[in-house]
């Protein structure tokens, strides 16, 4: 009589700068690492037009000038604190452009990439990699950055593409990805939750009034329990020492109010070729084996 092992699970989050993978998903990251979990992250651009907004190195031209490189030395760095394998897609950074009229994106940016034609390297990841799960952002990109935008529609499309074996042949056998879920915890219930125990405290706290779409709580199907790895979220987040202030307001709430406040991240299961059952507590409900079935029964 043999015992069949479960096989190792994957997890693929798609992002579309260095530091994203570190403020959204990371403390769930660092739980499915620890619990063996194969995670990868492919990063859409380096951030190559990105801003300083760390305070402290604003001023520094050594920063501006490098700062390409920088963006890439703490992702790896972060990449090592997650304990993550992680992928350059090597599109062009957009950068945020404003004012009124909002000026156009640059020549040969991400943001003005056909999706359709853009998705193919990411469906050479994913066929390699072959994971169970991808994370990405939703169809507004989680806020309106033309690079998030991009980001989400390239993965909703290599998601369908990597499946089929017509499309994309030279990119290996097609792979059927179980879910694909969005990014949703930054949304005005936890902040009202956050903000009543900051008050009950003493502690000034104020969080930006946000649209209750695409940041509404009724969009939220699954509920990952990460407090504990907390700590380690924040950690990846100051490697990214140009776009995170230590002393910033991604610090502002304590870390016992966070865990005690809101302990979970929060996702949107947008498809999934699995059963499951809403809401969840794990991105991977559908995926593990039965508990109640012996596993040389699998």
């Amino acid at each position: 009589m043999s015992v069949t092992h479960a096989p190792q699970l994957r997890l693929l989050h798609v992002h579309a700068h260095p530091d994203d993978e570190s403020s959204k998903g990371a403390a769930t990251t660092a739980k499915y690492v620890a619990e063996g979990v194969e995670v990868m992250v492919a990063t859409c651009t380096g951030g190559e037009r990105g801003s300083v907004l760390n305070a402290k190195l604003q001023d520094d031209p050594e920063v501006w000038k490098n700062l390409a490189e920088l963006r890439r030395a703490e992702m790896a760095r972060a990449r090592e604190i997650l304990g993550i394998s992680q992928v350059w897609l090597g599109f062009t950074d957009s950068g945020l452009p404003e004012g009124d009229p909002l000026p156009p994106l640059p020549e040969g940016a991400f943001g003005l990439e056909d999706p359709v034609v853009a998705a193919g390297r990411l469906v050479k990841v994913i066929r390699e990699f072959r994971p169970h799960v991808i994370t990405t952002y939703d169809e507004q990109g989680g806020y309106p950055h033309p690079d998030h935008v991009m980001c989400h529609r390239i993965t909703v499309e290599a998601f369908r593409a990597a499946a089929d074996p017509h499309l994309w042949p030279e990119h290996g056998p097609a792979w059927q990805t179980a879910k694909l879920y969005y990014h949703m915890s930054f949304h005005r219930r936890r902040y009202e939750q956050l903000e009543a125990l900051m008050h009950e405290q003493g502690l000034d706290c104020e969080f930006p009034t946000r649209d209750e779409d695409p940041f509404s709580y009724g969009r939220l199907t699954t509920f990952v329990e990460c407090s504990e790895y907390f700590p380690v979220r924040d950690e990846a987040l100051r490697a990214h020492a140009t776009q995170i202030d230590p002393d910033g307001p991604w610090f502002a709430v304590p870390l016992a109010i966070q865990q005690a406040g809101w302990p979970t991240e929060d996702y949107q299961l947008a498809i999934s070729r699995v059963p499951t059952m809403i809401p969840e507590d794990d991105l991977f409900s559908g995926l593990r084996p039965d508990p109640l079935v012996p596993e040389f029964m699998i």
